[in-house]
């Protein structure tokens, strides 16, 4: 069966959930490009600030050369993007305490309340959606998301 768009294929109800995911995301890229933008940022920069804080929250160490294979970037590229978030003011390097070869990043906490400044309200809004969901309906979004996440990771590493 085809699945070009307008067959029955692309109609059925589980492509009208992709579908839906990827206006998602790209309603997500365009609020992340318009948060670079009132704040003299490159779309780039503002993903790599995400990944930063997602390792935060995760507990991970957070280097230059975790960022640049996240973010698909060769070595000078990571170089230029974090001194570019530097001299903003939104991430700083530090030696890491038990091995000093290593160069840890850290958002800078004016930088988080920007993102919450402007990110805020709609995660909020998010998280209260979620709060009327029961938990078995929760865990089906958080295994649709993490299986469409796993599809578009490996897509990316092939």
């Amino acid at each position: 069966m085809s699945t070009a768009a307008g067959s029955p294929a692309d109609r059925s109800p589980e492509m009208a959930t992709v579908h839906l995911l990827r206006r998602v995301t790209i309603e997500f890229g365009l609020r992340q490009a318009e948060f670079a933008a009132r704040h003299g940022m490159h779309p780039t920069d503002v993903r790599a600030l995400i990944c930063l804080l997602d390792a935060a929250r995760a507990g991970t160490p957070a280097t230059a050369g975790r960022l640049g294979a996240q973010l698909g970037l060769n070595s000078a590229g990571t170089t230029a993007l974090i001194d570019r978030l530097e001299r903003l003011g939104h991430v700083t390097r530090s030696r890491d305490d038990r091995d000093r070869r290593q160069v840890l990043l850290t958002v800078d906490a004016r930088a988080v309340e920007l993102g919450q400044e402007f990110f805020g309200p709609t995660l909020a809004g998010m998280a209260e959606l979620l709060r009327t969901f029961d938990d078995r309906e929760a865990a089906a979004v958080r295994r649709f998301l993490q299986g469409a996440y796993t599809a578009l990771a490996g897509e990316a590493k092939e």
